[in-house]
């Protein structure tokens, strides 16, 4: 994407311009980027950004029907190699010594979905600070209808409150509900290093249903002065329809 923004603006850098991507997002992540097209832009969005006046909303498709409409998840993210053992580098996981981090989450549909084989079941982890009956711990929150061969399935808005490395995408694995296709905090991080030494095989596709995970960066707004809007892509789009 960098290569061919410096294209597409060859004659502003030309001119002196200076081309910036204010808000980035993980490989596998599609939707709304902004990109500054001066170093004068590029700080004022960015002071934008520490005032918190750069609001982004998130599409994921995720495992399960949650019990809930609306569910806020506030725990801190850390490194997970800092802690315990990962064979991930830059894997996340929630810890009481990481950087604060907040989501919240909306369900906007729920549906259902043949699949051709079973998927691992996946049980809710009970966030720091809460005991077995808070945050609905350690409860399983999808089965199989093994006579059709169903899945259940969830379209969820997730709006982060702060901007922590794979924040979504840990939040809802944690709260029991992980993005499907997530490699990494999906079903079993070893599909990641499968992924990287394999490529796209026909077991990650059993297990992980997409190539790429689910999660589109749908709405992005400077407060009180422009919004951008981007539906779901035509990957997503097609699986929950």
């Amino acid at each position: 994407m960098w290569r061919e923004l410096r294209e597409l603006f060859a004659f502003e850098v030309a001119s002196g311009g200076q081309i910036s991507i204010v808000n980035r997002l993980d490989r596998e992540t599609s939707g709304l980027v902004l990109v500054a097209k001066t170093s004068a832009a590029a700080r004022r969005f960015g002071l934008l950004m520490q005032r918190q006046l750069v609001k982004k909303g998130y599409l994921a498709i995720v495992w399960g029907w949650p019990e809930w409409e609306r569910y806020c998840v506030n725990a801190p993210l850390d490194r997970q190699g800092k802690h315990q053992e990962s064979v991930i580098w830059l894997k996340q996981m929630i810890h009481p010594s990481g950087a604060p981090a907040q989501t919240e989450f909306y369900v906007e549909r729920c549906f259902t979905r043949s699949i051709l084989a079973a998927s691992p079941v996946v049980s809710r982890l009970p966030l720091p600070g809460q005991g077995e009956d808070e945050g609905e711990g350690r409860k399983k929150v999808h089965e199989k209808n093994s006579a059709r061969g169903e899945e259940k399935f969830a379209l969820i808005r997730a709006i982060p409150r702060t901007g922590r490395t794979h924040q979504i995408r840990v939040h809802l694995s944690a709260i029991g509900h992980p993005i499907v296709g997530d490699k990494i905090y999906g079903p079993d991080e070893r599909l990641y290093i499968r992924f990287i030494e394999a490529g796209w095989t026909p077991e990650l596709e059993q297990r992980l249903l997409l190539p790429r995970h689910a999660l589109h960066s749908a709405t992005l707004a400077i407060e009180g002065e422009r919004e951008w809007a981007s539906p779901l892509p035509p990957d997503l789009a097609e699986f929950i329809r």
